[in-house]
């Protein structure tokens, strides 16, 4: 379950560069995260889960939305067009450090000196990624950066906030909701650019089946399946997997350059977050 979910999410990354190619960042975004919460909405039913949220709930669950789901796509699809995949996926998968620290103010637990090591890692990868260029070349990534950190930080104020008020409903519905209210204001953005599904090649639309399926769903399916089966600590340092598949998945079907500022880069980031998920 953990192996699905770390190569359902790494992968995601050049994928979805690769679908830039074809289509606008917006309308590329749509199309995945609506063909997303209709496969989610199918499975729930399918599983007999209950579909309508919780009376007094929604107002959770639309937050949940906008931070997991919305604002997360939106910034993580401004990072991918800035930056390449390989780059992107390890400005973004600083959030469980980011996570850490907002436990702090929100649920009371100090930082340790292992999340105070994880953040000088994490942040020392960033830097790593931007400084080992040429400066026309650095200014040029900070939109990118800033993109993929933010999303980071977005997330796990939403993880956050999700371990100290958690949604009461059963989990491929609750997925299902917030991908379709998190579509929104990605489909309204995707209004202001040119229509181009005309131009999508077969591959593109396999691309998007794959977004759809694995990891906007199936990935978060067994992701809590792999939880409930594994020390929880086993889990979120197994999960680190993912960036390193999509720095490398990257390399091999797109051809994005993988030298020693990348994999450097690489090897602190996972190194902050492992410490993060132990500490």
């Amino acid at each position: 379950m953990l192996a699905v979910t770390a190569c359902s999410w790494g992968f995601n990354w050049p994928v979805s560069k690769f679908l830039l190619s074809e289509l606008p960042p917006f309308e590329m975004r749509t199309l995945c995260c609506g063909a997303g919460a209709v496969f989610a909405f199918a499975l729930a039913a399918a599983r007999g889960e209950n579909l309508v949220p919780p009376r007094g709930h929604w107002g959770r669950l639309t937050a949940f939305a906008a931070m997991n789901f919305g604002a997360f796509t939106i910034l993580t699809t401004l990072a991918l067009f800035w930056l390449p995949a390989s780059e992107a996926v390890i400005v973004t998968y600083t959030l469980p450090i980011w996570a850490g620290i907002l436990a702090w103010p929100m649920l009371g637990e100090r930082p340790t000196p292992a999340r105070i090591a994880a953040m000088a890692l994490g942040l020392g990868g960033v830097a790593l990624l931007v400084g080992g260029v040429g400066v026309a070349a650095s200014w040029t990534q900070i939109p990118g950066i800033l993109c993929g950190l933010a999303a980071a930080w977005v997330f796990a104020l939403g993880t956050v906030v999700a371990k100290r008020t958690p949604l009461a409903m059963p989990p491929v519905a609750g997925v299902a909701w917030q991908a379709a209210l998190g579509t929104l204001p990605v489909a309204a953005l995707a209004l202001f650019e040119p229509l181009r599904l005309g131009a999508l090649t077969g591959l593109g639309w396999g691309a998007i089946g794959y977004v759809a399926v694995l990891p906007m769903v199936l990935a978060y399916l067994t992701w809590f399946r792999a939880l409930r089966l594994l020390p929880a600590n086993t889990a979120a340092t197994g999960v680190l997997l993912a960036p390193a598949i999509g720095v490398f998945a990257s390399a091999a079907l797109l051809g994005e350059p993988l030298g020693l500022r990348q994999l450097g880069a690489l090897g602190m980031t996972l190194a902050g977050v492992a410490l993060a998920a132990r500490g």
